[in-house]
């Protein structure tokens, strides 16, 4: 039988003609001798009756013996539900087919879990449904993640293409550049001794392409990490990568806010400011202590250094003449916290090397705290002005260098953020989205362990040009051309412009960051060469496409938007790899295993 509609089609219209439908047992129920079928394919949900009185035994014995997830093909005519059974929760709902003849295409086994009740599937262990993907795949709420996500990547693929853009693919086979991530490496049969490595993102291909005068290039490309894995991370993952020449940075906000305007009006409806909020890397980290900032709720860090400076308590003032900070932020309606809340919040404070965490608790008009005793009237009367301190406020502080108090204060502050919403004293819509910009980033970064210079961003940064002066006398002054976008305290995507100079670009990989000339050469030669060949200004920026449906579709983790995702191992456990090879696949490719061997 051929199927003639989908199952999300049927209306009243339809009432009288005899139509065809393919698909899945969705559920069965026999009520008073006659058998109703929710029969259901990609699009939705039709019900079907098979009457005992109007079909043969055989086939009517047939559809008793169907079970959930059974694959059939049924025929019959539309007619209109009888009143006071119409289902408004299904499209299909006011109508129903009378099935006159069924033909059973498969037949399944007991599932290992319902796909059809989304309560009983929501409690479902993640690994059962990651062993079982294809059936976790047919409940709505993944079917609908994935249309989504199909949706989005033809979306924007258009607006790129309007924009002038060329789609180019780039190789995933490449060179291993360890300047990063950890990467995945293949060995090459055909020049032994010899390895290849998939890429972390076409980056350096796509400045090539800048170099070859394709001007505006975009993909969907496909990019790989060997890290460890966490809810918004994979090891194989997709990206929405860009590159412009000729252009400046407005140029870049220009383009990624119409995209992502066009995203999120065609997948939610939503329309999104024209332009969005601008935030330096300082400046983010001074108020909500995060270069990630979520904007929606405010608990913003304050600062009391010049308060604190000559106090008598020491901690504090300490501090402040080691170089240090004083920040403290005010967790409105917190008093009641927990012992144990405060002990987790004192570890993530011990995590960025702090000995403990000062709090003040205002309850009964009192401030109850330990340290209080130290304060001065004039510090008290600071704290209560800048802090707009009332009854049920809890008072968080941090005395250390400035990024470490901003980083300590920054972590608390989601996590009181956190214990207020399930409190319901913070409420916080999930359909709004806060997107901002947040600009220069320091370019470097140093490594005290390795005493060394490393990028922040990566090395093909461009520094902001009235820094470059400090480059060789204070690096750590030096502005990096980088941007990243952010929505409700989640990255969505980072680039920068780059840098085009050859000279430049040589200064940055041997005199700044310390790598051997040789080893330049050897992972970078190849581009330094084609900038001897002009090389236009340009720059550009990578969204994470698989983080982006995540947010678009409300669920925590990039799984639950990814077909056939890896587990926090790396491991597929439906095809149950990565896996074993042979012996001659070894010999070919001229190598030998050596786990578990004795040296």
């Amino acid at each position: 039988m051929k199927r003639t509609h989908h199952c999300n089609e049927l209306r009243p219209a339809h009432v009288g003609q005899t139509v065809t439908l393919s698909g899945w047992v969705h559920s069965r129920r026999d009520l008073g001798g006659v058998i109703f079928i929710d029969v259901r394919d990609r699009e939705g949900r039709t019900q079907t009756v098979f009457d005992p009185s109007d079909l043969p035994k055989a086939l009517f014995e047939q559809a008793a013996g169907l079970r959930s997830e059974c694959v059939i093909s049924v025929a019959g005519k539309v007619r209109q539900r009888p009143d006071g059974t119409i289902n408004p929760k299904i499209a299909t709902g006011e109508v129903e087919v009378l099935v006159q003849s069924l033909e059973v295409l498969n037949y399944a086994d007991v599932l290992p879990f319902q796909v059809d009740d989304p309560e009983a599937a929501a409690k479902v262990n993640e690994e059962l449904r990651l062993q079982y993907r294809y059936l976790d795949l047919r409940r709505p709420e993944m079917a609908r993640n994935l249309r989504l996500r199909s949706k989005v990547a033809i979306a924007t693929r258009a607006f790129m293409d309007e924009q002038g853009f060329l789609e180019v693919e780039t190789p995933t086979l490449f060179k291993s550049t360890p300047e990063g991530a950890r990467e995945f490496i293949v060995p090459c049969r055909t020049n032994p001794g010899l390895f290849y490595a998939l890429p972390q993102s076409p980056q350096q291909f796509k400045q090539i392409l800048m170099v070859a005068g394709v001007e505006k290039y975009f993909q969907l490309a496909r990019c790989y990490r060997d890290e460890d894995l966490r809810a918004d991370r994979q090891p194989e993952f997709t990206q929405i990568d860009i590159e412009m020449s000729f252009i400046e940075r407005q140029d870049i906000y220009d383009v990624i806010e119409g995209l992502l305007k066009r995203v999120w009006k065609t997948a939610l409806n939503v329309e999104l400011p024209t332009s969005f909020k601008r935030i330096t890397f300082q400046e983010a980290l001074d108020r909500y202590g995060i270069d990630k900032p979520d904007t929606r709720f405010g608990m913003e860090l304050a600062d009391f250094t010049e308060e604190f400076r000559a106090s008598t308590f020491k901690v504090f003032s300490g501090a402040i003449a080691n170089g240090g900070v004083v920040k403290a932020i005010n967790a409105k309606g917190l008093a009641c916290v927990t012992q144990g809340q405060i002990e987790a919040m004192t570890e993530t404070a011990k995590g960025f090397g702090a000995k403990g965490l000062a709090y003040i608790k205002v309850e009964g008009g009192e401030w109850k705290s330990p340290i209080v005793k130290f304060f001065s009237a004039a510090e008290k009367d600071a704290l209560a002005k800048k802090l707009a301190m009332a009854e049920g406020d809890l008072i968080l502080f941090a005395a250390d260098q400035w990024l470490n108090a901003c980083e300590i204060l920054g972590k608390i502050r989601l996590y009181c953020a956190d214990v207020l919403k399930a409190q319901g004293k913070l409420v916080v819509d999930p359909n709004r989205f806060d997107f901002l910009w947040v600009v220069d980033f320091p370019l470097l970064s140093f490594d005290k362990e390795m005493n060394r210079w490393y990028s922040s961003h990566h090395p093909f940064t461009a520094p902001v040009a009235e820094d470059i002066p400090l480059l060789k006398q204070d690096p750590k002054k030096v502005r990096g051309q980088h941007y990243d976008v952010v929505v409700n305290g989640v990255e969505l995507g980072g680039g920068s412009i780059r840098i085009h100079q050859r000279d430049v670009q040589k200064t940055i990989f041997e005199d700044i960051l310390a790598i051997p000339p040789d080893m330049v050469t050897a992972r970078f030669g190849y581009m330094l060469e084609a900038f001897r060949y002009g090389a236009p200004p340009h720059g550009g920026i990578a969204l994470g496409f698989d983080r982006m449906i995540a947010i678009l579709c409300g669920t925590p983790s990039i799984r639950d938007v990814i077909a056939f995702p890896k587990t926090a191992k790396g491991t597929c456990l439906m095809t149950d790899s990565p896996g074993g090879v042979e012996p001659k696949q070894l010999r070919d490719l001229h190598l030998e295993l050596k786990v578990g061997k004795k040296e």
